[in-house]
């Protein structure tokens, strides 16, 4: 069984997917589960359907076009290990699915405890929650709801979209860092690591998950944000110097902020996140998707959550500040609300 006991470098496996190993006694030991995607949209619908593909019975939440898409024709996936499609449960109500052995939780970070709260029809006595979501608390917030024993944080290294309704494309990454909330490594852990090995999802347990989100933070806080603010690409803000420096600064900022919850992280991230974006060529990060489409930010799990802990701690967040405070005003602009 693959285990991290660190931080692994970020996106570390993005290169060498194919060259990954499965043996045929996991592949073939892993149980078959009932699974529900809590909000199939480009991360929850890929791992969904790459699960669905190794013979587990996965149902799909969502809404909106891209729902009524999957209803008419499945979900499609355009994927540079291959293209593939599924036909499935597609359903925008918990209550037609039932309960299950594991959901993943995909929705945005700034949906979290309300799709939390309307989890209840899917959970069982054993049900395990997985979040795949950006941010450092989401499962913190699940945990509060459902239980920490229940709830499993993970983070993803994965280039996807939903390309149009119905369709998502997947041109990098693919691979999942998991973990308990409490550090341990129980039968939870192995059986869902079974579970995405058997499906040929490259994956990894972690004992220190928290200190596994907090890297990715250190590349979601500066890339995201810039390339929202001036419209690039992450390769684009690597090789202008001035948004270089900006990002740089605001990885500081994310460091001290994780050094506040006890996570130290070496200034090694730094260059580690430089290097991955350099070869992204022209991946727009999440959160640009987001402004592009109209929709809602996650300004406050990147940037905010920088700016909180460090102002709690008494230290000065200015460039994460303002990162958030911009951010704040496109978010507020792309939901319609009028801003004094």
């Amino acid at each position: 069984m693959s285990a991290a006991s660190g931080q692994p470098p970020l996106w570390s496996a993005i290169d060498n997917i194919r060259s990954q190993v499965y043996s045929r006694k996991i592949m073939t030991a892993a149980k078959k589960m009932r699974i529900a995607v809590m909000g199939a949209g480009a991360v929850g619908g890929y791992f969904g359907a790459r699960l669905a593909t190794a013979g587990n019975e996965v149902a799909f939440i969502a809404r909106g076009k891209h729902l009524e898409e999957m209803r008419k024709g499945g979900l499609k996936v355009k994927s540079l290990h291959g293209d593939f499609q599924i036909r499935s449960l597609f359903t925008s109500e918990p209550k037609e699915i039932g309960p299950v052995d594991l959901v993943l939780f995909c929705v945005k970070s700034y949906s979290t405890e309300g799709a939390a709260e309307e989890l209840a029809p899917l959970v069982g006595k054993e049900t395990i929650i997985l979040s795949l979501q950006n941010g450092v608390d989401n499962s913190d917030k699940i945990a509060r709801i459902w239980g920490k024993s229940r709830a499993l944080a993970g983070v993803v290294y994965i280039a996807a979209q939903v390309l149009t309704p119905g369709t998502i494309r997947h041109s990098a990454g693919g691979r999942i860092v998991f973990g308990e909330l409490d550090g341990e490594m129980s039968g939870t852990s192995q059986r869902v690591h079974q579970l995405f090995a058997a499906a040929q999802v490259p994956c990894a347990i972690s004992t220190e998950i928290r200190k596994v989100m907090w890297g990715k933070l250190v590349w979601n806080a500066p890339f995201c944000a810039i390339a929202c603010l001036a419209r690039a690409t992450a390769q684009e803000i690597v090789e202008s110097d001035a948004l270089k420096k900006l990002a740089i600064d605001c990885m500081e900022e994310v460091r001290q902020a994780a050094e506040c919850q006890g996570i130290g992280l070496g200034p090694e991230v730094i260059e580690e996140a430089l290097k991955l974006s350099r070869g992204l060529g022209d991946f727009k990060p999440s959160m640009l998707q987001d402004l592009e489409a109209g929709k809602p930010l996650e300004h406050e799990a990147f940037n905010g959550i920088v700016v909180k802990l460090l102002r709690q701690a008494g230290k000065a967040a200015p460039v994460n500040g303002i990162l958030y405070a911009a951010l704040k005003f496109l978010d507020q602009k792309n939901r319609g609300v009028k801003t004094g």
